[in-house]
């Protein structure tokens, strides 16, 4: 059997998790020892139909609008807002950006603006205690001005930047490109490490953009602005920047730590400056992903080239989806439950779990996808014909082919905090009074009078009403009884009722040590059958487990295809704490590790360096284990160390003989969480039995 070490449970999705520890050790206990006993006394279909899609959906044939072309002679300037922050202090990132742009010889046509700042330290001889500004042209790198040191994060600094560009250097084609950490919607973008990782909200960069330029849909001021940065291509995203530029350039998911591939796309426009830029967000999308793969890191990779100049409509469809959603929740409560397993099912984008972090952003065309026409009749293939006349290119790894270039928020985290963000951007959406509605189970007086103008408008025939979210609690789920299969599953049945007011069902698998008497949590089981409409529920013991080098870790399913499902499994990395990503794919029933990590920090800032296990890296796979003893608590520990090499792999191995726990963690609309009784498997000379509570 492989090398046993204590795992560590995600802290729950919302606040209730560590009141619920607390009683899981206690179930956990009292099992045990009724366990113990009998091995020495023995030798999803959901209610919607959120699968079903729209008939004749229109696809935009593309092409055209990628050929348009301007006069070779046009001026180009590209406004380069450069914060290196810990990417160049830790691993000399921005410096490798740099020395890719100036491997091309610029015509003297084109010229690339800089503003540099926001590191501590910079590996090209740039000063961390000023900001300078450089030009790079047909005549090289040479420094303009050598300002005092300025925080990056700050709209201040973006606003000057941004003036001595068009007033010192105005173009024909002007392009803004942001280069840093991204956080999605809510933490924005540009996180100078000089300031506490201060950044710019999207509020910031929209007042940025106004302070210098007047928004146009017509004849916007820029060609095109980019975000070299994660998780920036969003629907929020796009709406700060209408008016502002032409076209967007952004990735939905999390970037590698290379980045764009400046050599690519600037040698494109050397070579043809005639291009528009709708072809040069393509070279840049094409050189990045090419990029990518030369670095085995394309697997998760996407950028998509954006439309702004046809944003409103898909803006309206946005608001119409969300008008529908919230009158349909208002007329029957278990709609938001709905909602919440569609978001779950759907692509979400960085990480969305407790020891992680949350970014909050799923993709937009496939949350619509999941939710089907059965969840939004009306309005869902307008959503998607807008949205697929905005993305006029994208690229997209293997392991994120649901991408549809554009992600959105949805508030995974259930926080406060972050529904505070989404609504500050969002005042007068749908989605505000939708996602106040899940988390706080009511609308106040304002939001009863959004729905009451909303019914006028998309439902004047019909009475609104908004009820009560109710939650699971009257049906006295936590410790709610399992049983045995003849299949050696275990079974939970809770009645259609109470499944309709839980957004998730979960399983959690857990061994007992006898040795060391200690209860080891290994994670969450993704072999689990839902029975939504019938809230019936099954988890199939297999009695294997994942390992790295023969050590047992703690592993959580994060997403799940057709094709492939990816897990993340923290642990520390020559003692800082990461998540190691590993793949499984079904068509060659391999595992493969694609790197680590660090989680989102405290402001919201995901990072972009995905790293590669190098031989000689010292891995500590995190735990939390709890003794048998009846006030035991869980605590994090690291037990045990392995040394990486060239053939470090990771293996699905058999557990062997032992007790082990199966238990359901329940969550309904309102995020309050509810754990099942354990059911127990014994493992004996390869023989297994089931112990439940209608065994005791």
């Amino acid at each position: 059997m492989p090398t046993f070490t204590p795992h560590a449970p995600p802290a729950k999705k919302r606040k209730a998790w560590p009141f619920v520890l607390g009683g899981m050790a206690v179930l956990f206990i009292l099992f045990l020892a009724m366990a113990v006993a009998l091995v020495m006394c023995s030798s999803d279909d959901p209610v919607y139909n959120t699968n079903s899609s729209w008939e004749a959906l229109v696809y935009t044939d593309h092409s055209a609008t990628l050929a348009e072309r301007y006069d070779p002679n046009d001026t180009w300037a590209i406004y380069w807002y450069l914060c290196g922050s810990d990417l160049e202090t830790d691993a000399g990132l921005a410096t490798m950006d740099l020395q890719e742009m100036m491997k091309v010889k610029l015509p003297e046509n084109v010229v690339v603006i800089i503003e540099a700042g926001g590191s501590r330290v910079w590996h090209n001889g740039f000063d961390p205690n000023s900001n300078g500004r450089y030009i790079y042209d047909s005549n090289g790198l040479r420094l303009l001005e050598d300002n005092p040191r300025a925080n990056m994060g700050d709209k201040k600094t973006l606003i000057s930047f941004l003036e001595f560009c068009t007033t010192k250097y105005p173009a024909d084609h002007q392009v803004v490109i942001f280069w840093n950490h991204g956080g999605g919607s809510i933490p924005g973008v540009i996180f100078d490490e000089q300031y506490g990782f201060d950044a710019l909200s999207l509020m910031d960069i929209r007042e940025a953009f106004s302070a210098v330029s007047t928004p146009s849909t017509v004849n916007p001021p820029f060609e095109l602005i980019g975000f070299d940065a994660c998780l920036m291509a969003t629907i929020e995203t796009a709406e700060t920047l209408k008016g502002f530029a032409k076209w967007m350039v952004a990735s939905a998911e999390m970037e590698p730590g290379i980045g764009w591939d400046y050599t690519g796309f600037l040698q494109a426009l050397a070579n043809d400056t005639g291009i528009g830029g709708a072809m040069l967000g393509k070279e840049i999308c094409d050189s990045f992903y090419s990029a990518c793969v030369a670095i085995r890191q394309a697997n998760e990779a996407t950028l998509s080239v954006i439309n702004l100049q046809k944003i409103d409509p898909l803006l309206d469809a946005y608001h119409n989806i969300g008008a529908e959603s919230l009158l349909f929740a208002c007329q029957n409560a278990s709609y938001v439950s709905d909602f919440g397993r569609a978001a779950v099912k759907a692509q979400d984008y960085g990480f969305n779990n407790s020891w992680d972090g949350y970014t909050n952003m799923v993709d937009l065309g496939d949350l619509v996808h999941q939710l089907g026409s059965n969840l939004l009749p009306e309005y869902g293939a307008e959503l998607l014909n807008a949205l697929d006349a905005c993305v006029v290119y994208q690229v997209y790894g293997p392991f994120r082919d649901r991408s549809s270039g554009l992600a959105c928020f949805y508030n995974y985290s259930g926080s406060v905090d972050a529904f505070r963000g989404f609504s500050e951007l969002q005042a007068d959406s749908p989605f505000r009074w939708l996602y106040y509605y899940e988390l706080a189970g009511t609308l106040n007086d304002e939001g009863i009078l959004f729905v009451q103008n909303l019914a006028f408008i998309y439902a004047p025939d019909r009475t609104i009403v908004p009820g009560e979210v109710e939650s699971a609690e009257e049906f006295d789920l936590d410790d709610c009884q399992v049983r045995g299969a003849d299949d050696g599953s275990v079974v939970m049945n809770l009645g259609s009722e109470a499944a309709s007011r839980l957004t998730g069902v979960y399983s959690f698998l857990a061994y007992y040590d006898e040795d060391t008497g200690i209860i080891i949590l290994l994670g969450r089981d993704n072999d689990i059958v839902n029975d939504w409409e019938n809230g019936i529920f099954k988890n199939h013991f297999r009695g294997v487990w994942g390992c790295i080098d023969n050590t047992l870790v703690f592993m959580e399913l994060t997403d799940e295809a057709d094709d492939y499902q990816l897990y993340s499994i923290p642990v520390l990395l020559n003692g800082e704490e990461y998540s190691i990503s590993v793949s499984y794919t079904y068509a060659t029933k391999e595992y493969e590790i694609l790197g680590a990590r660090r989680g989102i920090d405290d402001n919201g800032m995901a990072d972009r360096n995905l790293i590669q296990l190098q031989p000689g890296d010292v891995v500590e796979p995190l735990h939390y284990v709890i003794y048998d003893t009846a006030d035991a608590e869980f605590e994090q520990k690291a037990l045990e160390k392995f040394i990486v090499t060239e053939n470090t792999r990771f293996t699905e191995e058999d557990l062997g003989d032992g007790i082990f726990f199966i238990l359901f963690e329940m969550i309904d609309v309102l995020g309050n969480e509810y754990l099942s009784e354990a059911a127990a498997f014994i493992v004996k000379d390869g023989d297994i039995s089931i112990f439940t509570h209608e065994d005791a």
